[in-house]
């Protein structure tokens, strides 16, 4: 069996006024592995899906990711509305970039101002994707997302018990 990376961790990074930001090395890495184009010395390519207006943060997906993606979009009837609508969120709603040999991307103004990154970017790993955010806003809605999820559950209950959980 081939061992597929995956994102693990979260990070705040500095973004400067043209928009460059570093990405997490263990990140690269994956980016690295998930590109097929990729060899020793060449960039990594990514996507960047930015998606609709009620999206607050970029989603990140290597090149092979977003294939399997697309590959899932593709096998929908062509003309039903939920190909359609899939289509243009992961790929009308969406951007190929590349890290750069300095480890950054350059994230345009239209992806910040849609998300309200300003001085700082927020990376979040969700193993097969990352997303990025504007840390106050991740702050705000993530993080209180997960402590009301986690004190709605019984005392003592560990939520590594999820993991045990019969598959869907």
């Amino acid at each position: 069996m081939t061992r597929r990376l995956r994102f693990r961790g979260e990070s705040r990074h500095k973004v400067d006024g043209k928009g460059r930001v570093s990405i997490p090395a263990s990140f690269r890495r994956v980016l690295e592995a998930g590109d097929p184009d990729w060899t020793e010395g060449l960039c990594p390519n990514f996507v960047i899906v930015y998606g609709d207006h009620r999206r607050n943060f970029l989603e990140c997906f290597t090149i092979d990711e977003m294939e399997r993606v697309e590959d899932k979009i593709a096998r929908m009837p062509r003309a039903s509305q939920k190909r359609k609508l899939l289509e243009r969120l992961y790929s009308t709603q969406s951007v190929t970039t590349s890290v750069d040999d300095t480890g950054r991307i350059v994230l345009p103004a239209k992806l910040r101002e849609k998300i309200g990154i300003q001085g700082e970017a927020y990376f979040a790993s969700n193993l097969d994707t990352f997303q990025i955010w504007e840390p106050g806003t991740f702050e705000a809605e993530e993080l209180s997302k997960m402590e009301e999820e986690l004190d709605d559950l019984p005392d003592g209950f560990d939520p590594a018990m999820f993991l045990d959980a019969e598959e869907v």
